[in-house]
């Protein structure tokens, strides 16, 4: 037995929930996709940066289903591999993947030495076969989140180590950005025991990627975690840190939240109630504000599974345009992709052609500099 919990107490529960949700086609078209003989977007060339999707190298595959482990979320473990997320890519304009790992991460792996080797395996196939690659048909196409060696309820030791790699995945080998989970077994963001990984990404002024898990106790509804369970998820994770002072600590981390912030931005004022009173406050240890956290508008949120007007639109609202990044979460989303053309439509209900390519390109390139000089963007653009 290694030093966590047993497999099934990680929030892994959700195997089998994909069979009570509704068929696929339908589950298509709720999740946003566009109706069939809706008028086809004008191309617009290849160069949208996607990031939010995700990789699933064979390495990783054998070992989730060594672990049992064939659902993600509530939906089956998609096929991946860098020939389909190319294909992907051309097929609907986008240049470039900035790509990271799902749930379970690492933490279906019952000891420390485990889950530092197989992140150390996953971050450097993302540097040397992705990111870095020489070859005609991947050179420019990816980019990367690191992994952490983080299991479920962290102990110091998986902290440091997990410290100890995200300056390695940074500095030597030269990806974007650090991935990490709103909660790892219960243990949110914000939680003191990681405030030793705060101060090193805070050094290292990283971009730091958000992604949701499924809770380890959810409602039994019977429906795929990633329809709501997720965004929820990220608003804990989100509002957590407000309150236990991360933002305040950590100024140089920008945070890039999936998924439009989960429910952040509908929530923003209600969540931010305890710093409109200055005596409350001061008892939560943070100061007070007149409005909105300001922490909240300078968060980034990417458009995955939220192309709409009603989610895009609160998030320009609260943090502007330039805060708002393009996302697809493929290949979880391959459903909803099936042709060719405009990936997401409805970003035209919210964006003019102008903002849109900011939120498509322009915001990442600013917000991901070692991404744009590997893939040689010109100057006016960054």
């Amino acid at each position: 037995m290694g030093d966590d919990e047993p497999n099934d107490q990680r929030g892994m529960r959700r195997r089998g929930l994909l069979r009570a949700a509704v068929p696929l086609g339908v589950a298509a078209a709720a999740l946003g996709g566009t109706p069939a003989d809706a008028a086809p977007a004008v191309a617009r060339g290849r160069d949208r940066i996607d990031v939010h999707c995700h990789l699933v190298p064979d390495f990783y595959r054998q070992s989730l289903t060594e672990h049992g482990i064939t659902e993600i979320g509530g939906i089956p473990v998609p096929a991946w591999s860098p020939g389909l997320a190319v294909d992907f890519m051309n097929r609907y304009g986008i240049q470039t993947q900035v790509v990271s790992v799902s749930e379970p991460g690492v933490t279906h792996l019952s000891s420390s030495e485990e889950r530092v080797a197989m992140a150390r395996r996953l971050n450097t196939y993302m540097s040397q076969d992705l990111a870095q690659s020489a070859s005609a048909v991947l050179k420019g196409r990816f980019g990367g989140f690191a992994v952490l060696p983080l299991g479920t309820s962290p102990k110091a030791s998986d902290v440091a180590a997990a410290a100890v790699e995200a300056e390695y995945g940074l500095r030597e080998l030269k990806l974007d950005g650090i991935g990490i989970f709103s909660s790892y077994g219960g243990t949110y963001l914000g939680d003191p025991v990681l405030e030793p990984l705060m101060k090193t990404l805070d050094a290292l002024g990283a971009m730091v990627f958000i992604h949701p898990v499924t809770p380890p106790a959810t409602p039994a509804l019977g429906l795929p975690a990633f329809l709501y369970e997720f965004t929820f998820d990220t608003t804990r994770a989100l509002v957590n840190m407000l309150y236990k002072g991360v933002y305040q600590r950590c100024p140089n981390i920008r945070w890039l939240a999936a998924h439009a912030g989960g429910t952040l931005p509908y929530l923003s004022w209600r969540t931010s109630l305890l710093t409109l009173t200055p005596a409350i406050a001061q008892q939560v240890g943070i100061p007070g504000a007149d409005g909105i956290s300001r922490h909240f508008r300078d968060l980034y949120y990417d458009t995955a599974l939220s192309p709409v007007p009603e989610a895009m639109g609160p998030v320009q609202e609260l943090a502007g345009t330039d805060h708002i990044l393009f996302a697809t979460d493929w290949p979880f989303t391959s459903a909803l992709f099936p042709g060719t053309g405009d990936p997401a439509p409805q970003l035209s209900e919210t964006f003019t052609p102008r903002e849109r390519l900011a939120v498509e390109r322009s915001n990442a390139l600013a917000q991901f500099p070692v991404l744009a000089r590997r893939i040689g963007t010109r100057r006016s653009e960054t």
